[in-house]
């Protein structure tokens, strides 16, 4: 049984008890403005007002279309408070992308960050007939929507109107029950055409209070954000639990200052996905094992209690490098359709390797093919105006989480791989990838891996490098690094990368190991859509755009007579 009736409830708990302390932090042009818990719940009330006054009912839809800010926390917690659920874009979509999320979720009206993300929509107004209004965080004008709003205004139009719609308000609030739909998220697409998550008010309070409850979060903490919170990683875990809580959650001004906001904000709590973790761990791991752990201590600053890890799988040696500098990565599971969080580690209870025990009131249950099943009151509504794919996610109240792993005789969750992604070779041998990847990016010189062959005789890799590492190796061994449909061509460097992949395959099965290899000349980029918003590589969607380049290494070694075979 939740505590709160609703995330709405919930929120004005905290701001009734915590007042005048700091709810958000935020930095523009250059200085730190804070805003306490009585503001926020203010401005969350006087949007709402603004929100009803242009007609929005209980169990419209509203779009968010913005990069992380401190509005965007503020017309989230409007849009419930009136009664609405919304729909959080990510703020890369392109305007084709916007457009299937925002008429597929039958969105009334928009809130966008800046003229850029309004142009978007503008580009595809024909196909949105149903959005009424928009409202811009930063001024912003239009030809196609004659009720474009600033945020200003709309918190203006509802103050001057909070007084006629207290009782509306209220009314709405507290008719919210845990079954009301709070938001639809679209998931990330890495495997098709996104689809959108029901999440109810009271999945996402059961996931923040089991999470709190689990982690000994306080309302001392402070906690760094960065990750988009039109994901439901940062949704849930900077942004409910620090509701329930009341922290202080410091918005980073983007990827790119993360290391000089950390340097400023000092934070307790820091919530990431394993690709900044590795990215730092890069930077770290050549020095000398003391000076790293100094360096280390030092990014993440003297006050730093907790850092977490979730999204996608955290490399086994950038947690023993963390672990060994006295930094314990806590890695934890989950997925959009469980709100997200099924299981973490725990200062008070946690293994090397596993993504921790289940959170309260949650239960984990392993197929007979491996799958991982999980039950409870984190589990998703169903999937927006999609039966069939609800039906065939959610069987007997049980989610198919598409992962497949085990479970250890003390509780702790072992992921293994993806059950869509498992590679079953020519020879009929069932490979997992990401096993095999997390083993290629333990070598320095590789950044990222991406490994394939299903249905082929052998298996091979696309592989990201440390560019500016083998930029060293490449100046060291007097040649360019020449590149070709973004594939380096140069030979010694290409040697040179596939040896060291060879010597990594000594430690796994024959039928396993790696013999051909695709090196990329840049880093894996969102615009691409060869990653997803939270980092995760797009897998099928990037091996497609060098699948003739894949074609060819098999042809070749055809051609040459190598051996095919993964006996």
């Amino acid at each position: 049984m939740n505590a709160h009736l609703n995330l709405v409830t919930m929120h004005r708990a905290s701001a009734q008890r915590f007042g005048p302390r700091v709810a958000l932090r935020f930095k523009r042009e250059g200085l730190y403005h804070d805003i306490s818990w009585e503001t926020y719940r203010t401005r969350a009330d006087h949007a709402a007002a603004g929100l009803i006054s242009l007609g929005i009912e209980k169990g419209d839809r509203v779009g968010i279309f913005s990069e992380n800010r401190y509005e965007w926390l503020i017309a989230d917690v409007a849009i419930l408070t009136a009664g609405a659920a919304d729909v959080p874009l990510h703020a890369p979509l392109t305007s084709p992308q916007a457009a299937y999320q925002l008429q597929q979720s039958g969105c009334r009206g928009l809130f966008v960050s800046s003229q850029a993300q309004l142009d978007k929509i503008e580009a595809v107004r024909d196909q949105l007939p149903d959005l009424e209004w928009v409202v811009s965080f930063e001024p912003a004008r239009s030809d196609l929507f004659p009720r474009l709003l600033t945020w200003d205004g709309l918190l203006q139009r509802g103050q001057q109107r909070g007084a006629a719609l207290a009782g509306d308000l209220a009314e709405r609030e507290h008719s919210l029950s845990a079954d009301d739909l709070a938001t639809i998220i679209y998931t990330s697409g890495t495997t098709g055409r996104p689809k959108g998550v029901m999440l109810t008010h009271g999945n996402l309070v059961s996931n923040a209070e089991a999470t709190v409850g689990a982690s000994l979060s306080t309302s001392t903490d402070v906690l760094l954000s960065w990750l988009p919170y039109s994901h439901i990683y940062a949704r849930t875990c900077d942004h409910c639990v620090t509701n329930l809580t009341g922290a202080t959650v410091c918005l980073a001004e983007s990827i790119d200052t993360l290391l000089v906001n950390l340097a400023e904000i000092q934070p307790t709590d820091f919530t990431s996905v394993p690709r900044f973790y590795e990215k730092v761990w890069s930077a770290v791991r050549e020095l000398p094992v003391g000076e790293r752990a100094e360096r280390l201590r030092r990014i993440f600053g003297p006050r730093i209690r907790r850092l977490s890890s979730g999204g996608a799988p955290l490399p086994r040696h950038v947690a023993d490098g963390f672990l060994e500098a006295g930094l314990a990565l806590l890695e934890g599971y989950g997925l959009t359709e469980s709100s997200p969080v099924i299981s973490f580690n725990r200062h008070n209870a946690w293994r090397l390797g596993s993504v921790g025990q289940a959170v309260p009131g949650v239960e984990i249950r392993i197929a007979e093919d491996g799958e991982i099943l999980t039950k409870g009151p984190h589990v998703m509504k169903g999937y927006w105006n999609d039966p069939e794919s609800t039906s065939q996610a959610i069987r007997d109240g049980w989610l198919h989480t598409g992962d497949v792993g085990q479970v250890d005789s003390d509780g702790y969750l072992t992921i293994t791989d993806r059950k869509k992604d498992l590679i079953i070779t020519s020879g009929g041998k069932n490979i997992a990838p990401s096993e095999l990847e997390r083993l290629l990016v333990s070598d320095p010189y590789i950044d990222q891996a991406v490994v394939y062959g299903d249905r082929r005789p052998f298996v091979s890799a696309l592989l990201v490098p440390n560019l500016p590492l083998l930029g060293e190796k490449a100046r060291e061994l007097g040649c360019p690094i020449d590149v070709m449909r973004d594939l380096i061509t140069t030979g010694p460097l290409v040697q040179f990368l596939r040896e060291r992949v060879i010597r990594l395959m000594e430690g796994v099965s024959k039928p396993e190991r790696v013999k051909e290899v695709l090196i990329l000349g840049r880093p894996l980029e969102l615009a691409a859509e060869e990653i997803t918003a939270t980092h995760k590589v797009r897998r099928r969607h990037l091996l497609s755009k060098f699948e003739p380049e894949l074609e060819a290494i098999y042809a070749r070694c055809e051609e040459t007579k190598l051996s095919l075979t993964d006996e």
